[in-house]
């Protein structure tokens, strides 16, 4: 059987709609070289609810859920189409694994899910639907989440976890090319734990891994990593999509499982 392979991606700050980098360029030659999906399930930090939800909506509105940015962010559109029928089968594999799901038929894509879908599907024509983050998630529980939603994979369906490899807005420095040596530390122990898919170092690196809670004050733009491994085969080649660091501290380096 063949199956799509699971995706973490460092969604970035906003502008990374209109300055894609090297991390944009992966992203698009990656939407070029796998498999058409029938649909991409994304979760993204952006969408925290009490329970799990998933989007429904048979048109997904732009959601523009951030201020203060270039005025040409807030009139970009990403029109994909959602996919009801294939929400409700995945509402349906979390159910089977003991969770209450909503489905919500009105809510649009935040920019943790469009922002990287334009660079991996630039024409917006492959249907996209969102998976909430739980307040009580962990990184224990997200690997199981994306565990129960592996065979959505087996059924064309691209399992996107999005979110930040490094996550510290409050050592941002604008303009400044000099990159923070525990950005760097934190990063090639990230990048050894994901090509290793070693579930242990994943599910557990804030507190494992060298500056951890450094690299991730919160734990909320790190967690959609282990929910993507967890949605890999256990078997699974891990590739490594290379984006630099931004801003000092902003890692964009993304992985590909399978």
């Amino acid at each position: 059987m063949t199956r799509l392979p699971s995706l973490f991606v460092s969604h970035g700050a906003p502008t990374y709609a209109i300055e894609p980098g090297e991390a944009g360029r992966q992203l698009a030659r990656l939407g070029q070289s796998i498999a058409r999906p029938r649909a991409v399930l994304v979760m993204s930090p952006h969408w925290i609810t009490r329970g799990l939800a998933v989007t429904a909506a048979a048109a997904p509105t732009t959601i523009h859920d951030f201020g203060g940015f270039p005025r040409e962010l807030y009139r970009l559109q990403y029109p994909t189409p959602g996919h009801p029928a294939l929400a409700r089968q995945a509402a349906d594999l979390l159910e089977a694994a003991g969770h209450r799901v909503a489905l919500d038929d009105r809510r649009g894509l935040d920019h943790g899910a469009w922002v990287p879908l334009m660079h991996l599907f630039p024409d917006a024509d492959v249907p996209a639907f969102q998976l909430s983050m739980p307040a009580d998630l962990d990184g224990p529980s997200a690997w199981r989440l994306g565990a129960a939603l592996a065979p959505l994979a087996a059924d064309d369906v691209l399992i996107v976890g999005s979110g930040s490899l490094t996550h510290n807005l409050y050592e941002l420095r604008d303009g400044d090319d000099a990159v923070e040596p525990y950005a760097v530390e934190f990063v090639e122990w990230m990048r050894d734990a994901a090509v290793s898919l070693d579930r242990e170092r994943l599910v557990h690196a804030i507190e494992r891994a060298p500056h951890g809670r450094r690299a991730h004050p919160t734990p909320d733009h790190f967690l959609p990593l282990p929910f993507a491994a967890g949605a890999a085969a256990t078997d699974a080649l891990v590739e490594v999509l290379p984006g630099g660091i931004r801003y000092g501290v902003l890692s964009m380096e993304s992985y590909r499982f399978g």
